[in-house]
């Protein structure tokens, strides 16, 4: 996994703020990075498979397109006649048919070749699009067309949980996203932790972070006085980019993550009583560990998607990614990058064929994104 390109690419894709804003930013990269790590000492504690928990924690992002969910819901849009665009089926695509690694002599793609248990691993939603009653799933983790093979990673299920080594993943993602992006946005001047002490302001957010991810208000009212109560944070809250408040800033996080990964190993094990595995058990969060990460996914995302500039700037991103299906549509198999040949010379239906236009763009980085709109931009002005 470490050696595929897909993972690589993650260095040019947004995390909360994009990898070009400021000198440290959090990349999707360097974010699946954490992940992977928090996940391995999670699974090591509990007895799972540690392999298979950083495996997950790396592979959880590929599928994200460029611009993050911003990119995702633009893409979505686009793909309304292939059967729309999710990130974590786009993973599961990846991981076994789109990353060049193994192939058979009549051309068919393995993509990584992983095992069943890796699959499972990296599945936070094992489920299709669709619905055996008709209707359809907000989350998924695979496409409707994919389905034999989610069928064949979930053998040896009886019900729709995730794997444990994926309900790892998933709480290490949210412990990466809610420590880590908070740290990101302090140092970028979006979020003061001052807000802790606001209690109007304080409302306001717990408001809106009930409504963002679900909760009770009250909930995360008292997790901000949990909050207020740790030294690490009533010092970080004096950050002002000095040497001493970033030491405090990074003492800050490190008893965060600790606080978090320990509280949920020892409830994990309190609760299931029985054995742990892959096919066993389920991952429990504490209620006040899952309000205080809430809170501060609610600190790290809101205070930067609230902002007008960052609006704009997501309209801007929306519109390239539209110009460049526009462009690839129009240009057919010729607009093509040769890997994606292969897939669109085997398609047999419209559908798949526009599928493929999908997965190119979805596998572009950032930069090579806006290359290419600004590229159909100027054709475009060329021949108008």
């Amino acid at each position: 996994m470490l050696h595929s390109a897909a993972l690589r690419r993650l260095a040019d894709k947004t995390q909360v703020v994009g990898p070009r804003d400021g000198d440290t930013p959090r990349t999707r990269l360097t974010h699946s990075l954490e992940v992977a790590q928090i996940a391995r000492g999670i699974g090591s504690a509990l007895g799972l498979n540690p392999d298979l928990c950083e495996m997950a924690g790396l592979t959880h992002d590929i599928g994200h397109p460029p611009y993050g969910h911003n990119g995702e819901r633009a893409l979505n849009d686009v793909a309304a006649d292939c059967g729309g665009f999710e990130g974590n089926a786009q993973t599961l695509r990846i991981l076994t048919l789109l990353e060049p690694k193994v192939v058979d002599e009549t051309g068919h793609s393995f993509g990584l070749n992983l095992t069943r248990a890796a699959l499972d691993a990296a599945c936070k939603y094992p489920v299709t699009h669709t619905r055996t009653d008709g209707g359809t799933n907000k989350k998924y983790g695979c496409y409707d067309e994919d389905a034999h093979i989610l069928d064949w990673v979930r053998r040896g299920h009886d019900d729709q949980r995730a794997s444990m080594e994926a309900q790892t993943m998933d709480f290490s993602d949210d412990i990466a996203y809610s420590v880590h992006d908070v740290e990101d946005g302090i140092v970028a001047g979006r979020i003061n932790l001052g807000v802790l002490w606001d209690f109007v302001e304080l409302a306001q957010l717990a408001d809106k972070g009930a409504q963002a991810f679900g909760g009770n208000p009250e909930e995360l009212i008292d997790a901000a006085g949990y909050l207020r109560e740790l030294h690490v944070v009533q010092r970080a809250a004096d950050f002002r980019g000095s040497f001493r408040g970033y030491c405090e800033l990074k003492a800050m996080t490190s008893e965060l993550v600790g606080r978090y990964v320990g509280a949920v190993v020892e409830h994990t094990k309190l609760r299931n009583g029985a054995p742990i595995g892959r096919l066993e058990g389920n991952l429990f969060v504490p209620e006040q560990v899952m309000a205080e990460v809430t809170l501060l996914k609610t600190l790290a995302v809101l205070y930067v998607m609230d902002d007008p500039k960052h609006l704009e700037r997501q309209n801007r991103q929306r519109d390239r990614i539209f110009r460049v299906f526009d462009y690839l549509n129009a240009g057919g198999i010729g607009a093509l990058d040769p890997a994606f040949v292969h897939f669109y010379e085997r398609a047999n239906t419209d559908a798949e064929k526009q599928r493929v236009f999908i997965d190119q763009i979805a596998s572009m980085t950032e930069s090579r994104l806006e290359r290419l709109a600004k590229h159909s931009a100027d054709l475009s002005s060329y021949y108008s």
